[in-house]
């Protein structure tokens, strides 16, 4: 069974696009969610990010995750709501915590919670997108010449792990299907031929490496992959996107403080800037999309 965040060709421009340029597009969703706390923005960077996969026909990997993130966020507003002792509304006075003792809940730590949730939920959503839009193949390929030993241990994970859980549920199986006067296949016994098979497939695999001539020491050339229909518009994008946050930093736009009480910036620069996040990045995917669903009603 395919998992829904693994990666599969995708249409538009962001499914083709090289791998730089598709982190170039990223970025800017990526250093919201790590620089701004501000509600507003926080939700448009998010739902960006959320437009950008259904674009480029990744809705289901963005659905996944999403409803992950939602226990997640519930977590990181309970925990921030009793760890933090800050704030001058208090909206529960005295509750007995074990270990803790004395807790008081206030709505500025429950605010400041709700907001690091947000922001969690925020970068799930961009690195979905960018597992399922982006080749690894590919950026494996092009941070080769950079960090071979890198790229090489991140090809064999990505491709052992799977072998190794289907490696198990094949033994798994077998054991299950010995009849039922064999003995039952106990989880330490079926752990040992794991682990003894992955070794001596490990022990294989750095034969063959080694016939092939890695750990010579020869470095490589940086890959040419060859330029994509749409990869301009994302780039511009990507590098506007750039802009407007720095300048957006800069100006000190969208800012937000929990304590001691809840301010946020919800003016015309901060509104400006929400509505400009989704309008600059979603500008090159929006006329493929259209196509693709005029193409479907058709």
């Amino acid at each position: 069974m395919r998992s829904v965040l693994a990666y599969a060709p995708r249409p538009g421009p962001l499914g083709r696009a090289r791998p730089w340029i598709a982190a170039a597009y990223l970025a800017p969703l990526a250093i919201i969610a790590f620089a701004f706390a501000n509600p507003l923005v926080l939700v448009a960077a998010g739902a960006t990010a959320a437009a950008a996969g259904i674009a480029s026909g990744a809705g289901r990997s963005i659905a996944q995750p999403l409803r992950w993130s939602l226990g997640l966020a519930v977590m990181v507003v309970v925990v921030n709501a009793i760890a933090s002792q800050r704030g001058d509304t208090v909206l529960i006075r005295g509750f007995d915590f074990p270990v803790l003792g004395q807790i008081d809940v206030t709505l500025e730590a429950l605010a400041e919670g709700a907001v690091l949730a947000l922001r969690i939920v925020v970068a799930l959503l961009v690195f979905a997108v960018w597992s399922a839009c982006v080749d690894p193949d590919r950026v494996l390929r092009a941070i080769r010449p950079v960090a071979a030993r890198s790229a090489l241990t991140a090809t064999l994970v990505s491709r052992l792990v799977p072998i190794a859980a289907a490696d198990g549920a094949r033994m798994a199986e077998a054991g299950r299907l010995r009849g039922p006067a064999a003995a039952p296949v106990g989880r330490a016994a079926l752990t040992r031929r794991l682990v003894a098979g992955s070794l001596d497939r490990s022990v294989d695999i750095a034969a063959t490496l080694e016939l092939r001539g890695y750990g010579l020491g020869i470095r490589s050339r940086l890959p040419r992959h060859p330029r994509e229909r749409g990869e301009a518009g994302l780039l511009v994008a990507g590098i506007a996107g750039l802009a407007l946050i720095a300048a957006a930093a800069i100006a000190g736009v969208a800012g937000f403080d929990a304590y001691p009480r809840i301010a946020m910036d919800v003016d015309a620069p901060t509104i400006l800037l929400a509505l400009a996040v989704p309008v600059v990045a979603l500008a090159p995917l929006a006329p493929g999309a259209l196509r693709r669903r005029r193409a479907r009603r058709g």
